[in-house]
């Protein structure tokens, strides 16, 4: 079987097993899922969701950021990982799309990675759930683990990963295989001792036997 059939076959089994893989990300608005993700480095999407409860309710719009004080923001947001360069991050990626884009999250890749904190995976994830734009694919821990895994790349850099994952998946299913990843690594493809007993592509794996 061909690289790319291969990847197609993965994608179908996966959307078989996870039909309704979506982001676990809880958002209402552009500006809130851009926060949300920028949280989410280092962070579990649970305990992202948790802050962002609260969050949401205190900061509506982005000139609420520009305006709080930076250590008041960084107590807001101090339960998740590297907090102060997220708060820092957060406040200036509002100053700028205030001052900037009208107070509208940019619909670009180029504009949006011209803001603190945000990379093409941020960026992808933002374009997909804000706008239905599809420029990448959103590259996070568990895609990275589950593409080396099934030899859909030999990378560890995640733009070499983005680009090889590119290359073999129809672009039409460029959104679908950031989720459908996550929801495989979070209930099967785990990090340590992975079900292989429960794998759906346990016979397309080629590290099914370490």
């Amino acid at each position: 079987m061909k690289e790319d059939e291969r990847a197609v076959e993965i994608i179908k089994r996966l959307k078989k097993e996870y039909s309704n893989a979506r982001t676990s990300l809880k958002f209402s608005n552009n500006f809130e899922i851009l926060v949300a993700t920028m949280l989410s480095a280092q962070s579990t999407d649970k305990q992202v969701n948790k802050v962002t409860q609260e969050l949401f309710k205190k900061y509506r719009k982005p000139e609420d950021y520009v305006n709080a004080p930076l250590s008041e923001l960084e107590e807001d947001i101090k339960s998740l990982g590297i907090y102060r360069n997220k708060a820092r991050n957060i406040k200036e990626t509002a100053r700028m799309i205030v001052e900037k884009y009208g107070s509208k999250v940019p619909k670009t890749m180029a504009e949006l990675l011209t803001l603190p904190g945000v990379a093409r995976k941020t960026a992808n994830i933002v374009l997909g759930n804000a706008y239905g734009i599809v420029e990448g694919i959103a590259v996070d821990t568990h895609v990275t683990r589950l593409s080396r895994r099934l030899g859909l790349t030999k990378h560890r850099d995640q733009n070499k990963i983005e680009r090889d994952l590119m290359k073999i998946i129809p672009k039409e299913e460029w959104f679908n295989i950031t989720n459908l990843m996550i929801a495989h690594g979070r209930a099967v493809c785990v990090a340590r001792n992975p079900a292989h007993d429960k794998c759906v592509l346990y016979d397309l794996c080629p590290s099914r036997d370490t």
